[in-house]
């Protein structure tokens, strides 16, 4: 939707890409769709829920066995956007690398974008 020919809406590291192939097959989804929603202190917040069925209007990026679906009113928001996941001592997850991101909170869990963007939204 948002796409530039021959270029994917979204990349995943391979720690990401091994993670989200991992819950597919333990959990026998057809992928995870990646989304964003109002909330959190900055103002965004990131959604991810297992998906069953892939929708005609999600943008789908597949990588190394990995399958991302982009919510239609997402794409723009997350267009370029690296997605990794890391584990330390104290916690593991998702991390998105988010070009279009202004600000986000002390936590890491909530974002802000450019003005223009969620205007044009």
């Amino acid at each position: 939707m948002f796409g530039i020919p021959g270029k994917q809406a979204v990349s995943m590291t391979p720690a990401a890409a091994k993670q989200i192939s991992k819950l597919m097959a333990e959990k026998g989804h057809q992928g995870l769709r990646i989304g964003v929603k109002k909330g959190g202190c900055a103002g965004m917040e990131y959604t991810m829920d297992y998906v069953d069925e892939v929708d005609p209007m999600d943008e789908v990026v597949e990588q190394d066995g990995a399958r991302v679906m982009i919510a239609p009113m997402a794409q723009m928001f997350l267009f370029g956007t690296e997605i990794d996941y890391e584990t330390s001592l104290l916690e593991s997850g998702f991390k998105f690398r988010n070009p279009n991101v202004t600000e986000a909170c002390g936590c890491g869990e909530s974002i802000k974008f450019d003005e223009n963007l969620t205007a044009a939204k």
